[in-house]
């Protein structure tokens, strides 16, 4: 009987609701909003007004993410996902076997730091100068030795987030075609797969369920809206200022 029930369990599965729509929302925004800084910034002519917009955004999604790893669903707060040392050696011991329903902690710190990248990216832009014409709108705040430094940081930090992103993708891929694991799918749909006696006789660490989790979602959005206008209200009453004042 006990056998009959153990190849039952084996051979079950369910989906659960692992990622919040805001989580997956933030996650594919960020994607599109770094390229096309990067892209905008690339581009010769009057593009520089798209690339301040585009950094805008990043701040905004950067800082209601982190504000939401507080706040919100069950996977998206980092009490869940970030582990100390330990744990990491521990994961990657038995990592073959092991499939967390969220972040794993490896994945754990990539997103801490590509988070902590963008915002250090996008505060810097703030400050930043193109030592010609264009300026951060927060230029006139600072002395230009000060914008000169920052500007320096904020190309280096670009440079430590392309990197970031290519392992970030190249991770992905290999969980994908060496551990047979989607990791891409559920940032898309927002669910994952689990199988075996963990679906036939549940977890303990059960995401929210639908219901709950888009319930949270005007949070996020009063979250982002703050976020939003807060910005709005610091680039609005900064001093104007530009290269030829110094």
């Amino acid at each position: 009987m006990s056998g009959g029930t153990d190849n039952a369990a084996a051979g079950s599965s369910r989906e659960v609701l692992v990622w919040d729509p805001w989580v997956r929302l933030t996650h594919w925004s960020l994607a599109m909003c770094v390229a096309g800084a990067w892209l905008t910034r690339e581009l010769e002519g009057d593009w520089f007004v798209w690339h301040t917009r585009f950094g805008y955004a990043v701040l905004v999604l950067v800082v209601t993410r982190i504000l939401w790893g507080f706040v919100g669903s069950k996977h998206a707060r980092f009490a869940d996902f970030i582990r100390g040392p330990r744990a990491i050696i521990a994961y990657l011991k038995v990592a073959a076997g092991e499939r967390p329903l969220g972040h794993n902690p490896l994945g754990a710190l990539m997103i801490s730091a590509l988070l902590a990248l963008l915002l250090v990216q996008a505060l810097t832009g703030l400050f930043a100068n193109d030592q010609v014409f264009e300026t951060g709108p927060l230029f006139g705040y600072v002395a230009i030795e000060t914008s000169d430094r920052l500007t320096t940081l904020h190309k280096q930090t670009f440079d430590w987030i392309t990197a970031a992103i290519g392992v970030h993708v190249a991770a992905a891929l290999f969980y994908l075609w060496v551990k047979r694991d989607n990791l891409i799918l559920p940032m898309i749909t927002g669910r994952k797969r689990i199988e075996g006696a963990s679906a036939a006789d549940g977890i303990t660490n059960l995401p929210p369920s639908a219901s709950t989790a888009m319930g949270s979602w005007w949070l996020a959005v009063l979250i982002a809206a703050l976020v939003a206008g807060a910005l709005a209200w610091v680039v609005m009453t900064a001093p104007e200022a530009g290269l030829y004042t110094f």
